[in-house]
């Protein structure tokens, strides 16, 4: 009994550091957004509680359904848009002949996603400039007209796509290159005796084999598509108007701009329940697609 209750002991010890930072960097500010919540303070003034008065705010604000529905557009685009192009990379680079050629590709699709994000946004808001930009001196060549690349409701979604997919589409593609280097060669040599196709091998092997990588790609993307906040930040400015303002930048903007922190934290909140509920629904669908290949 003296044996177990020291290596339990020293399991809690182990695990004792990571627990902590758990209190420190998550749970702690969970427990401080919810309480803001039900407070009204700002910089300028101590709290005050006020209750459910932030929640009634909220659901009368008539900012949030635009600023949720620019929200819910990213998701639409830049999820699928990074899980497709990003595969499709990683299938390019692994069947690739020459391991000089995919340590230099691999390094040219990543590299963008180690650069500030600050510094490359300011260069990518000049290329996108309506008049001087470099995208629409380009299309000049062609002889097509100029685009309003950030001063179009339309536009602004496509530039931002742009962007993210250069800027962040190695992420997906590093994921997706280790997933795909893990599946064993075997079951390719077996499957192209039996006479399968380079289809058949995609979609019978490669997916299936590939589909708990697409299926943690895709819980990132999720969640990162919904907090969007540097690229409408650096590159739009949440316009043009709320065009492309989403509730990351809303929260932002109310918290430490306007100095309403009780007010941005019932947003924070509002999107955490928002991501919570979607990730665990992702999780409870995941036994339909995804193949382990220990079942």
């Amino acid at each position: 009994m003296r044996k177990r209750q020291r290596e339990a002991l020293e399991g809690y010890a182990f695990v004792l550091p990571a627990y902590l930072l758990f209190i420190v960097i998550i749970l702690g500010p969970l427990i401080g957004t919810v309480l803001l919540s039900f407070a009204k303070f700002s910089l300028l003034s101590p709290a005050k509680w006020v209750g459910f008065a932030n929640f009634a705010h909220f659901f009368t604000d008539a900012r949030m359904g635009v600023i949720y529905g620019n929200t819910l557009r990213f998701v639409l685009i830049l999820v699928p848009l990074h899980l497709v192009v990003g595969l499709l990379l990683a299938l390019w680079v692994s069947n690739l002949k020459s391991n000089r050629g995919k340590y230099l590709y691999r390094t040219i699709f990543f590299f963008p996603v180690l650069v500030t994000t600050a510094s490359v946004a300011i260069a990518w808001s000049y290329m996108f400039d309506t008049s001087f930009g470099l995208i629409n001196w380009a299309l000049g060549l062609f002889h097509i007209s100029r685009v309003p690349w950030l001063n179009s409701p339309f536009w602004v979604y496509v530039a931002v796509a742009m962007f993210s997919l250069w800027k962040f589409v190695g992420n997906s593609f590093i994921y997706y290159l280790i997933g795909l280097q893990a599946i064993p060669h075997d079951l390719y040599e077996a499957a192209m005796l039996d006479g399968a196709s380079p289809r058949q091998r995609l979609f019978r092997i490669t997916i299936p084999m590939l589909s708990p990588t697409i299926f943690f790609v895709m819980v990132n993307l999720i969640i990162g598509a919904t907090q969007i906040f540097d690229e409408p930040y650096f590159i739009t400015a949440g316009g043009p108007g709320d065009a492309s303002r989403t509730v990351g930048l809303y929260i932002y903007e109310t918290a430490f701009q306007f100095h309403n922190l009780s007010y941005g934290s019932t947003i924070s909140l509002s999107l955490f329940l928002v991501i919570l509920c979607i990730t665990l629904l992702q999780f409870s669908l995941q036994k339909r697609w995804v193949f382990y290949g220990n079942e």
